[in-house]
């Protein structure tokens, strides 16, 4: 199963267990400790109050309360102090007791905070990547859902340090980076994102103008429409197109000759079409089962390393002609380590294409072209750009 990052409150998180980075006390304090004890009540309070405490790198569980969880695990994390005293250590420490005993109560769902890398100083991108190193390992071999919640994404910083150059890349290739406070901006990047391949430019953007906000300037759309020819613009798509003129001699025939010819005709039309479509290309599904063979890969292995649910890829195996989302299609050309040639293949079988104008796609462009499948280090990106995450 996946793992996600998502802005949200965690107290508000519906899963089966939220992760409280806590003191060693357990009895309550301030950020994301404090917020969940207001949440749950004072039950929580009284609980943690018999156990008596908890050691940095060690977790307990409790029950969730007034919480949308059933259940609380509570973690103490370390204090930053330079990278000298054992910090990573007790930090991915953090993270496996509390995967541990989300497997062992069998937990399908757990959401965590980033452990460390508020008060207690931790720097965020080390301990993003601990997370991250630590989940990926967990997953390997256990089905669960883990959630990474981001209170403020103002405070989410990527790992800039290992790959300096993407803010640049993406500059360089979508003029409009860096834009998303403008209003309407993310609703015109879904459309794009998610529109199919064979949606023309044009009509996005005149579509997209015609169904602009009320306060928005709609003259430019109506610009474009009355440039349009008189026929073009007035043309009615439902009207049947008229038929031939018949020749003389159809004239000639009774009026069971003329509709014998014209369903002859008809027939001919119908069975032109039914051996086109008898000549259709591989499917999405079935190239990705046929390269899911040809790598050698299990299906676990590959699903897992396109962060998507068992669920899902069982049903995309079961059904030849399932059409999957444009972020599924690119999560399992990711998993498969296919280059720009062969991803940009698989998603046009779905009916999808990789656009300069899309920031998500350009920022998987990037990583395609550098040949980094890393999905987990995609999504932080993609985050950070207040992109749609990879996977299911």
């Amino acid at each position: 199963m996946p793992f996600l990052i998502v802005r949200d409150d965690i107290t508000r998180m519906k899963c089966d267990a939220i992760v409280n980075a806590a003191n060693s006390t357990l009895l309550g304090g301030g950020g994301v400790d404090g917020a969940i004890h207001a949440a749950a009540g004072p039950g929580l309070l009284e609980e943690c109050r018999r156990i008596g405490g908890c050691p940095v790198g060690d977790a307990v569980l409790t029950r969730g309360y007034n919480l949308p969880a059933k259940y609380v695990i509570h973690t103490v994390g370390p204090v930053w102090h330079g990278g000298q005293q054992g910090e990573e250590r007790a930090l991915r420490s953090c993270w496996r007791r509390c995967l541990a005993i989300a497997a062992k109560k069998r937990l399908s769902s757990v959401a965590f905070p980033l452990i460390s890398a508020g008060a207690y100083g931790y720097p965020r991108d080390k301990a993003l990547q601990a997370a991250e190193e630590e989940v990926r390992a967990f997953l390997e071999k256990h089905d669960m859902t883990v959630w990474l919640v981001i209170y403020d994404r103002a405070s989410f910083e990527t790992s800039s340090a290992r790959f300096s150059d993407i803010r640049a890349y993406i500059d360089d290739r979508y003029v409009a980076a860096h834009t998303f406070g403008r209003a309407g901006n993310r609703r015109d990047e879904e459309l794009r994102y998610n529109a199919p391949a064979f949606l023309p430019e044009e009509d996005i953007r005149f579509h997209r103008k015609l169904f602009a906000r009320p306060d928005e300037d709609l003259s430019d759309a109506l610009a474009e429409k009355a440039a349009m020819p008189e026929e073009e613009a007035h043309e009615d798509f439902s009207a049947p197109a008229p038929l031939p003129a018949a020749a003389p001699q159809a004239r000639e025939h009774s009026p069971l000759g003329a509709f014998r010819t014209k369903h002859t005709a008809a027939g001919a039309a119908r069975g032109s079409i039914e051996e086109a479509l008898s000549h259709l290309d591989e499917s999405f599904s079935q190239m990705l089962l046929r390269k899911i063979d040809e790598k050698g890969m299990k299906d676990s292995e590959c699903y897992k390393k396109a962060n998507i649910d068992r669920k899902l890829f069982s049903k995309i195996r079961s059904d030849v002609h399932y059409r999957p989302s444009k972020t599924t299609a690119i999560a399992f050309a990711l998993a498969l380590e296919l280059d720009m040639a062969e991803a940009e293949d698989m998603l046009r079988k779905a009916g999808y294409a990789l656009s300069q104008s899309s920031t998500a796609d350009v920022i998987i462009t990037y990583f395609i072209e550098h040949r980094i499948y890393d999905i987990m280090l995609i999504n932080e990106y993609l985050f950070s750009y207040d992109q749609q995450l990879l996977g299911a």
